[in-house]
């Protein structure tokens, strides 16, 4: 909202929001796949495990350094974060394989996973005369593990906070005093408190730039993902099938004949069709909600079959990644298989 008020040139409308909304749950989808990745989860694992190492031979060869503040047991404390966020990780990477491994097993084109856009632990939705009806998800008991392994790694976060801040209390109490007495100790702890504020500044810098970009340049993110995602969404004969059109704007000639008001912004005309069906747009809606851009003459646009309407190299991509809507979320593969049905 404060983009859009502070843009008076593009104006983010109600519409842009949402798609930007769906793109920021995709992001955040394809983050969660890239952090449990296998190559991620071993370089998280071997990253804690020198850690623990570090501060069990540090703790050995400081036997003798006695200091004011117990930072003995600080760094104790920080190897069990470290050996308790190994842990939720193994818990959680584990049990996606798991998911996988039974995805696979079962068939990924069943008709009842008509929603390849969405996770494996969602809802599936079957016909039953007509009526769609809600089916429980097949594994609930997974879960019920996953939220106790994100709850714990929730609460070992919220520990490592405090903990910081009280290592950060004890050094900075301790003054010159504390590395004089206990050298070995006194920079080890710093060391490790200097990491995690390096860690910090460099996630929420990433984040920042992630939702500015999101925000201002929707196009490039989309395009970053589709070059290294994997396939997840619709196929390229699916886009295909669905409905191309040109787009020119509302001539003059055309306004001051009186046959289209001049609130219509332009004509979407259907390509590679003998009988091409037209569709007149509004000011506000001859524009791509992806990009944020006016449709100029000439311009290919895609209609998905829930009307909703893009610049076509703008949703392709999109489609591509995730087969539903930017906008409603109406997936399309779905669209698809229910009219061949139908037939």
């Amino acid at each position: 909202r404060f983009l859009g008020r502070a843009n008076s040139r593009r104006m983010m409308t109600e519409q842009s929001v949402r798609v930007r909304e769906a793109a920021a749950e995709q992001i955040e989808e394809r983050q969660s796949d890239w952090a449990y990745s296998t190559p991620i989860v071993v370089l998280d694992l071997l990253w804690n495990t020198i850690f623990v190492l570090v501060t069990l031979v540090m703790l050995i060869l400081s036997w003798d350094e006695r200091s004011q503040v117990p930072l003995r047991m600080w760094l104790v404390g920080y190897g069990v974060q470290c050996v308790l966020h190994m842990v939720c990780v193994c818990l959680e990477y584990n049990k996606r394989r798991t998911e996988m491994t039974l995805g696979f097993r079962n068939g990924s084109g069943s008709n009842l996973n008509l929603n390849s856009g969405s996770r494996s632990n969602s809802s599936s939705s079957v016909s039953v005369d007509g009526d769609f009806v809600e089916c429980a998800p097949e594994h609930p008991e997974d879960e019920d593990n996953t939220s106790v392994a994100k709850h714990l790694e929730s609460a070992n976060t919220m520990f490592s906070f405090i903990w910081w801040i009280i290592g950060f209390y004890w050094v900075s109490s301790g003054g010159q005093t504390l590395a004089d007495d206990a050298p070995k100790l006194y920079w080890l702890t710093i060391t490790f408190l200097a990491f995690d504020v390096f860690f910090v500044v460099i996630c929420v810098a990433v984040a920042c730039i992630i939702g500015i970009a999101v925000c201002c340049c929707l196009p490039c993110i989309i395009a970053i993902l589709y070059a290294v995602a994997d396939q997840e969404g619709a196929s390229k004969e699916d886009i295909e099938q669905l409905p191309k059109y040109t787009f020119r704007p509302i001539g003059e000639y055309e306004k001051q004949n009186g046959e289209i008001q001049e609130s219509f912004g332009g004509i979407m005309t259907e390509c590679n069709s003998e009988t091409p069906a037209e569709r007149v747009l509004s000011l506000e809606d001859a524009r791509c909600c992806i990009c944020l851009s006016a449709y100029d003459d000439g311009d290919e646009l895609r209609e998905l079959p829930c009307r909703h309407h893009f610049h076509s190299a703008c949703v392709d991509k999109w489609l591509h990644m995730n087969a539903t809507c930017p906008l409603c979320k109406y997936n399309i593969l779905k669209n698809g298989n229910q009219s061949s049905d139908e037939v």
